[in-house]
């Protein structure tokens, strides 16, 4: 059933070598005496049995749903979640977050307990490789073949876009202004410079389409915003966004800027970044240059890493890489291997109406149970059928009162077989809407984890 509002409401209730000799010696993995735990890519990680396995690669809101769904749908099956992290954070209701309106423990999970109380194997490595030939995933601390696999990797920063192979820019800009886009350490350290901000010019770059969850940069520069207003800091949040216009929910988000920010935030449109320089604190765009005193640099997002070791990325019509995994549309196994599933942000093109799913949390839970539903057919000799996901987004705008604004987006086949999109957008904030945001999180929440 569809999670749009009117149901809401009622439903209350180059890889591995590199890597390798930049870690370990080269005969680490046969050295006498190495603990058993401490693991290698070169041993076995887990025997393969008579039951079918299915290894899940990435713990996310797709990741974990695929998890805990193919246990219940599929308990014949194996299921092991691969994910590096030791405990889940949630990028949505980060914004929130980052202002103090919710506390750590909302937003965090720990992986271990969550997979004994679901039935399903969870492994903390990182994947350094992915052999589609042979069937079989290398990590950190060995190796394990697979029927079917499911990547769900998220995105990466495409800070190639910007620097090259200048790993030093790079390096510096994450480490000084990050993104903040990918859970992990990113968003502590974000949260630190809010928290120790004494005044000044804090700039945004908005990375172009297709983008992680397109309304949340806008959110967080209204939460941003809010902080300085609060706490009487006199600072400017500058929004350098690629795009024209605000979009999606653009009538809602430019009348907090106006109405609520006239004194914080500064939209500029068209603002394709020429060159940054994390060292001087410098920013060249297509609509001017500025300096700033803080700034949350958003590079281009990618497809993550392991789509990309995993040989999923599709091609231009000039045979490059277009930074997306190439899926089949409808069953989002890869085009040519049916025995990989790819969900969640790195999905690529999936119609010529709107060409991207958005890259949601929303969106990537749904593809978990899709998949999850589409494996256990097979597993059980049955042909899938079709189901199509749909998103629901939540944005505060302002913290006193708190008020939100939001966007849902449905999906049907036409009798073409093409996916098409209907796009519904609130502008009108209130506070009704916040209630929903966190009803809706507490309800995701409870589907991944509970």
């Amino acid at each position: 059933m569809t999670l749009d509002r009117r149901h809401f409401l009622t439903a209350a209730g180059a890889g591995v070598a590199t890597l390798a000799a930049g870690c370990a010696t080269p005969n680490a993995a046969n050295r006498p005496g190495l603990p058993f735990f401490i693991g290698s890519p070169a041993q076995t990680l887990l025997p393969k049995g008579k039951a079918p396995r299915v290894v899940v690669c990435g713990g996310g809101w797709g990741g974990l749903t695929t998890a805990k769904y193919l246990r219940q749908l599929a308990p014949g099956a194996e299921v092991v979640l691969l994910e590096r992290n030791p405990v889940f954070f949630s990028c949505p209701i980060s914004n929130k977050w980052l202002v103090d309106m919710v506390d750590t423990s909302f937003i965090t999970h720990d992986y271990l307990r969550v997979s004994e109380r679901h039935g399903y194997r969870f492994i903390q490595a990182e994947v350094l490789e992915v052999d589609r030939g042979a069937k079989r995933v290398v990590t950190s601390l060995g190796a394990l073949d697979y029927d079917y696999l499911v990547l769900a990797p998220g995105i990466r920063y495409n800070y190639e876009a910007w620097f090259g192979n200048d790993r030093r820019m790079a390096d510096a800009t994450r480490a000084r202004f990050p993104a903040a886009y990918v859970s992990n350490a990113e968003h502590f350290a974000l949260k630190q410079a809010l928290h120790n901000f004494k005044g000044g010019d804090w700039v945004m770059t908005l990375p172009p389409p297709p983008q992680r969850c397109p309304p949340s940069p806008y959110e967080r520069a209204c939460m941003v915003a809010w902080y300085f207003k609060k706490n009487n800091i006199k600072g400017k949040v500058t929004i350098l966004d690629h795009k024209d216009g605000v979009r999606p929910i653009g009538p809602g988000f430019r009348a907090a800027f106006n109405e609520l920010y006239k004194d914080y935030i500064t939209y500029v449109p068209n603002a394709h970044v020429q060159s940054i320089d994390p060292f001087k604190k410098e920013i060249k765009t297509d609509a001017g240059d500025m300096k700033f005193d803080h700034a949350v640099l958003m590079a281009p997002h990618q497809a993550g890493d392991l789509a990309w070791k995993a040989d999923t990325i599709g091609r231009t019509s000039e045979g490059k890489p277009n930074g997306w995994a190439d899926v089949d549309p409808l069953m989002l196994h890869l085009k040519g291997d049916p025995s990989v599933y790819v969900i969640g942000d790195a999905v690529g093109v999936v119609s010529p109406q709107f060409a991207f799913y958005p890259k949601s949390a929303h969106v990537a839970n749904k593809h978990g149970h899709i998949v999850a539903g589409y494996i256990a057919e097979r597993v059980a000799g049955r042909d899938p059928k079709l189901t199509l996901p749909d998103n629901l987004c939540y944005m505060m705008v302002n913290g006193e009162p708190r008020e939100a604004i939001s966007v849902q987006f449905d999906y049907k086949v036409n009798d073409k077989g093409v996916i098409e999109q209907t796009q519904i957008d609130v502008n009108q904030r209130s506070g009704d809407l916040v209630k929903e945001n966190f009803r809706w999180a507490g309800l995701k929440f409870e589907d991944m984890f509970g």
